[in-house]
């Protein structure tokens, strides 16, 4: 935690956000600050090709493709359970909303095989098969009571479906690239088009806002939006230990291309938010007032 002192109170840096990244081919979670730094390569080790991850309160979930199950750890990197949710068919994704999991089957590779099941954060069924009928889906968000999913080849599209499984647009967007993965903020999408190594930008009600936000990506795989900033994760070809992490505004210009390096398949990003700004207020007021206690404290000594 970054702090400094000034007439006896503690200024805090809020800028707490942490990035969990999940390394496919190492089989484990990494953190970092949003600065870049490193805080653990391997925060959680041994999972079994992992794909997907969100972040949810103090929790991490992950997804072992190869495992076919979603574990659940601390973002200390404490494993609450490491089957949580078990007998999926070829888990590629998963979000998070309203206290509810949400996860993506790829299925056998079959037309319509694919399915987005729904289970409570404890891992209980709500409905296994609450959309059915996709097709090689391979990216996965849940926002403003919509389910958005994408894939299907190349040329590709994404979807959107209601919390409840209706259909609203089966090809709300299409014509994309190879969408591995999108991300939704606000009224925007934001879509990772895998084979032309670029992020296109729309309306979640399908309009194009920017077609090529950001190009020149080195097979990009995974995306998450904080803030102003986007997060993209590329696995460079392919090969093991050049996946990148790079870091971006949302509108498109570059901060930092290469932000985190020497990941191994990026496959799996989130963002864990910092705290609210009334929340380190409070922090900030009790600090005070406790370095005030021990000033008096130290005068009466």
């Amino acid at each position: 935690m970054a702090a400094t002192t000034l007439s006896g109170l503690c200024l805090i840096n809020a800028a707490l956000a942490q990035i969990y990244v999940a390394n496919a081919a190492s089989g484990t979670v990494g953190a970092y600050t949003t600065g870049g730094a490193t805080i653990n390569t391997s925060l959680i080790s041994g999972l079994n090709v992992p794909w997907g991850i969100a972040v949810s309160g103090g929790d991490l979930f992950v997804v072992n493709g190869d495992g076919r199950s979603i574990g659940e750890f601390t973002t200390a990197g404490a494993t609450v359970n490491a089957s949580l949710i078990t007998g999926l068919n070829n888990p590629e994704a998963l979000s998070i909303s309203g206290g509810n999991l949400y996860v993506l089957n790829f299925g056998d590779g079959n037309p319509g095989a694919g399915t987005v099941g729904e289970y409570t954060t404890s891992g209980a069924t709500v409905n296994a098969s609450l959309v059915t009928g996709l097709t090689s889906p391979y990216s996965l968000a849940v926002s403003g009571g919509k389910i958005y999913v994408g894939g299907g080849g190349i040329p590709s599209a994404i979807g959107a479906y209601t919390t409840a499984g209706a259909a609203v647009n089966a090809s709300l967007i299409s014509g994309l690239a190879d969408p591995a993965d999108l991300a939704v903020s606000g009224g925007d999408i934001f879509v990772v088009n895998r084979s032309a190594g670029t992020i296109s930008e729309y309306t979640t009600a399908g309009a194009l806002v920017t077609a090529n936000l950001i190009s020149g990506l080195d097979l990009p795989m995974s995306i998450a939006v904080a803030g102003d900033d986007i997060f993209v994760g590329n696995d460079a070809t392919g090969d093991v230990i050049a996946g990148r992490i790079g870091e971006y505004t949302t509108a498109g210009a570059t901060v930092n291309a290469s932000l985190i390096t020497g990941l191994n398949d990026p496959l799996g990003l989130d963002v864990e938010p910092a705290p609210e700004p009334s929340s380190w207020a409070l922090l900030a007021g009790g600090l005070g007032a406790w370095l005030l206690w021990r000033r008096g404290r130290t005068r009466l000594a």
